[in-house]
């Protein structure tokens, strides 16, 4: 039996070949004239080789070394974790590269579009106009959520949910003596109520409470970057001010909050309320005093209104989680033609996630516009690298049980389609964790590949829009910056279209093309940039997850 063609081969150097349907074992398939007999069913997302290849031959994907092969496999056979191990190029710093001349993509649809945002003194423009109520050390978080209860509804921040939950009808059915099985049949979902359209400050978006478990304990180098990350989530253009509970004799110091924020704002104008439990009456005088300097802040926050802003002022995050065979086929490459749009329209980008860039190093590393920014980022990565593997883990370790079912055999398949999320723009800074953005263009932050630890850390560097693809589907979201969720195939979208923003899936039926589908994604992201609610805002998905420069990947 013949196959209608459901495959495809991403590099001309690849020796496997993706399936873009289920294939069946037996099945014959031809591909650019050549002709393969599948050794066994191939599931969607997954790829099988076209060669035969040795105990220790190598397999490439993307035109990248991605594994070695432990055993013989003949051709037409799937690769799986039984008969590939994970495998990269070695990576150096040449100062005698020459780089390549980048050429921009046609930005003419895009050049005189605006969004709507909120304009800071520094110069930089918000998607969003949020006031944060902050924790320095987790013994403040009781009070943070105090704080929350006495301000939300008042202040018209109710949880707006996209569904219901009706317990209150659960509660007269228990009162009333209605069986366990009848409890369980009846239906109690019901549309939830907007509480903001009461809202007293119309033109800040939110009051964003962040709680965390550190700031003190645990090294001290931690509680700096704690510090330093909360200072991030100040400056960024998504914040309008702050109220800031410390204890007082806890590591994460309010000195250093404010020595953080000072280096990267000399001139912030942004108020910022530190208020300290050991320094007040009582923890009641403490709560009175911080609802009434947020209050203040916010009636200061409200007279700031939306205003067009070039396309040059957003500064997007480029993240993934949930990923699966999909990914670098359809979501990742659609991202990475956002990235080039977008910094050829003068605007910044930054691609994150340091483990799920494990076996492209060398490419990156030639896009770096000087050797100091390639010789940072490839010590950062070896550091981390070596960090982990002497804690038990390492790079190679960083694939999900989803992320193999779905494909993503080795940590470097993983990457090579994650990096694609760059697209082609030359890397113009590398940043580690908590570093701010502060040139435009292509932008690397070191985070590790935790989805919230990850987009938790674009935003404490400055993004104020997120785009987030994911193959198996995910909730996250991020309390300060919208994150704009895409998916790499249909049948996810349709059926988590409760978090779900995008669907890029149109790419793996041929339907649209790569820039197709980016060009209308852009337009989608100035629709959030000027106050369109994403699916994680209107549940109201705020993950916040400092990372402990320990292990994590």
């Amino acid at each position: 039996m013949k196959s209608d063609q459901k495959i495809l081969k991403i590099h001309e150097k690849d020796n496997v070949l993706v399936a873009l349907a289920d294939l069946k074992k037996g099945t014959e398939v031809v591909y650019d004239s050549k002709t393969y007999v599948l050794q066994n069913d191939i599931p969607a997302k997954h790829k099988f080789v076209t060669e035969t290849l040795a105990k220790g031959d190598l397999v490439y994907m993307y035109g990248v070394l991605v594994g070695k092969a432990k055993k013989d496999i003949a051709k037409g056979d799937m690769i799986s974790t039984t008969n590939l191990v994970h495998d990269t190029e070695s990576y150096g710093v040449n100062d005698t590269n020459e780089k390549e001349v980048w050429l921009a993509p046609d930005i003419s649809k895009f050049v005189n579009k605006t969004f709507n945002g909120y304009h800071r003194g520094d110069g930089k423009v918000g998607t969003e106009n949020n006031w944060l109520i902050i924790p320095l050390v987790f013994c403040q978080n009781r009070n943070v959520e105090v704080l929350k209860q006495a301000l939300v509804e008042k202040l018209g921040y109710g949880k707006k949910q996209h569904l219901g939950l009706d317990v209150d009808a659960l509660i007269s059915d228990y009162k009333s003596g209605v069986s366990a099985e009848a409890i369980l049949e009846k239906d109690i979902l019901k549309e939830g109520e907007d509480a903001s359209k009461n809202m007293l400050f119309p033109n800040v978006d939110g009051v964003k409470f962040l709680t965390h478990d550190g700031g003190c304990g645990g090294a001290t180098s931690d509680a700096v970057t704690l510090c330093n990350l909360l200072a991030g989530y100040i400056n960024n253009p998504n914040v309008a001010g702050a109220t800031v509970l410390s204890l007082g004799c806890q590591h994460a110091q309010a000195s250093i909050l404010q020595d953080a924020l000072s280096k990267m704002a000399s001139a912030n104008t942004k108020p910022v309320y530190v208020l300290e439990q050991q320094q007040s009456v009582s923890e009641k005088e403490l709560l009175a005093d911080a609802v009434k300097h947020t209050f203040v802040g916010l009636m200061e926050a409200n007279k700031i209104e939306r205003k067009p802003a070039s396309l040059s002022k957003l500064v997007i995050g480029l993240e993934c989680g949930g990923s699966d065979g999909f990914s670098g086929i359809s979501a990742n490459p659609t991202l990475g033609y956002v990235s080039d749009l977008i910094v050829g329209l003068g605007g910044a980008t930054v691609l994150s996630e340091f483990p799920e860039l494990n076996g492209v190093e060398q490419e990156l590393i030639n896009r770096c516009t000087d050797s100091e920014k390639a010789k940072k980022f490839s010590h950062i990565m070896s550091t981390y690298n070596s960090k982990a593997e002497a804690l038990g883990a390492a790079f190679s370790m960083n694939p999900s049980p989803g992320n193999i079912k779905d494909g993503l055999i080795t940590d470097a398949i993983k990457s090579a389609g994650a990096a694609k999320k760059g697209g082609t723009s030359p890397v113009e800074d590398v940043l580690d964790y908590t570093e701010q953005v502060v040139k435009p263009g292509l932008n690397l932050l070191c985070t590790p590949g935790n989805d919230v630890e990850s987009t938790t850390g674009l935003a404490g560097s400055g993004c104020n829009v997120i785009l987030f693809t994911t193959g198996l589907g995910t909730p996250t979201g991020n309390p300060i910056t919208p994150v704009v969720k895409v998916s790499t195939n249909t049948k996810l979208f349709n059926k988590m279209n409760d978090i779900i923003d995008f669907n890029t899936g149109t790419i793996i039926e041929g339907e649209k093309t790569i820039e197709q589908a980016g060009e209308e994604l852009l337009d989608f992201v100035i629709e959030v940039a000027s106050g369109k609610q994403t699916k994680a805002r209107q549940l109201k998905q705020d993950d916040f997850i400092p990372w402990k420069r320990g292990m994590s990947l």
